[in-house]
C-alpha cells in the first residue's frame, strides 16, 4: 500500500472514531492557572487549541523555549503531547518540570518513563507509514476535553468538508488564515500541505494576514480562510481577487468545536485530492529522505 492510499484510509477512519471518542475529565479552573501544554508540529497544534479553549487559563508553549528557561517549569504541570513519545526535547523537559503528563500512543516510550502520569492514545490507523490524520484529530480532543467540558460534533461535519473540499482548485503557494480557535488548525493545514505535497504555505491570524504576509502575495496565490462568512472575511476575499488572489473560504460553521473539527478535515480531505490530481502515489516526506534525515537528527 502507497502512503497517499494510507494516509486516505486514516482520514475515512475517523468516521467510526469520532464515535466512540471517550471524553477526558475537564481540569478545574484552579489547576488549569498552573498548567502549560507542550508539543511540536501537530502536537503543537493539539497544544495551542488546549490554550485557546480554556480561555487562556493554560498555556502552549515550545519544548525547546521551555528548555531554555528551565525557571518556567519547575513550579508548572506540564502536559505533554508527543504522538511517538520519543521526541527529545520534551523528554528532557519532563525530566525537570514539577509534575509531567505525558498524552502519547505509545505506553511504554521514554516520555512515560521521564514523565509522573500518562493519558493514552488509542486511535487506530492503517498501520502505514503517513502523514498525521486520526491521531491528530485524537490529541487534539483529548487536549480540548481537558480544559473545557465539550459536546462531540456529529459526523456530518465529514461530509461537508468532503463537499467542500472537491470544489476548490489550489496553487502551489498557498496562505491559511485563521480566528482563536482555528489559527492552530491553519498551522495543522500548512503542515499537511507541507507533508503530502511539499508545497509553499504561510499560515496567519486573519487579522495579521492583512498587515503582514499579504505583502508577500503574489497574483494566482491561494488564500484558505478558515473563519466563518462575516463582514469582515467577505471584504477581505473580495479585496483579494480584484488583485487576481484566488480565494478558498469554505462554509465554516459557528460552533467553535464543530469550526475546529470541519477544518480539520477539511485540511486532510483538500491536500488528499491535490494529491490524486497531481497522480501522487507516496507523501513528500516520505520520498523526501534526505530531508526527512535531517528531522529525525533533530528530533529524535
Amino acid at each position: 500500500m502507497n502512503s497517499i492510499k494510507a494516509y486516505e484510509d486514516d482520514i475515512l477512519l475517523q468516521l467510526d472514531f469520532l464515535k466512540s471518542f471517550k471524553k477526558q475529565k475537564t481540569l478545574s479552573p484552579n489547576q488549569q492557572k498552573n498548567i502549560f501544554f507542550s508539543g511540536s508540529g501537530d502536537s503543537l497544534v493539539s497544544s495551542l487549541l488546549a490554550e485557546s479553549f480554556s480561555g487562556g487559563l493554560v498555556k502552549a508553549m515550545d519544548p525547546l523555549d521551555l528548555y531554555q528557561n528551565k525557571g518556567l517549569v519547575k513550579s508548572k504541570h506540564v502536559y505533554f503531547v508527543s504522538i511517538s513519545g520519543n521526541t527529545i526535547t520534551n523528554i528532557k523537559v519532563a525530566r525537570i518540570a514539577k509534575k509531567a503528563t505525558a498524552i502519547t500512543s505509545q505506553s511504554q516510550s521514554r516520555l512515560v518513563k521521564a514523565s509522573d502520569t500518562s493519558i493514552q492514545l488509542n486511535s487506530p490507523n492503517s498501520g502505514i507509514f503517513t502523514a498525521g490524520s486520526i491521531s491528530f484529530l485524537e490529541s487534539a480532543l483529548t487536549c480540548i476535553s481537558l480544559v473545557k467540558n465539550i459536546k462531540i460534533p456529529d459526523i456530518s461535519l465529514f461530509r461537508k468538508a468532503e463537499s467542500s473540499a472537491k470544489k476548490y482548485t489550489i496553487s502551489k503557494r498557498i496562505f491559511v488564515l485563521g480566528n482563536l480557535y482555528t489559527f492552530p488548525v491553519a498551522m495543522y493545514c500548512a503542515a499537511k500541505f507541507y507533508e503530502i505535497l511539499g508545497y509553499d504555505v504561510h499560515y496567519s491570524r486573519i487579522e495579521q494576514f492583512s498587515h503582514m504576509e499579504l505583502f508577500s502575495a503574489k497574483k494566482g496565490d491561494t488564500v484558505i480562510i478558515f473563519e466563518e462568512k462575516n463582514l469582515h472575511t467577505k471584504q477581505l476575499g473580495k479585496n483579494l481577487k480584484k488583485v487576481g488572489i484566488n480565494v478558498v473560504h469554505p462554509s465554516v460553521p459557528s460552533e467553535k468545536l464543530s469550526q475546529v473539527v470541519f477544518c480539520t478535515f477539511f485540511s486532510q480531505l483538500i491536500t488528499l485530492y491535490e494529491a490524486k490530481k497531481k497522480g501522487k502515489k507516496e507523501c513528500h516526506f516520505v520520498t523526501a529522505k534526505k530531508i526527512r534525515d535531517v528531522s529525525n537528527h533533530m528530533i529524535y
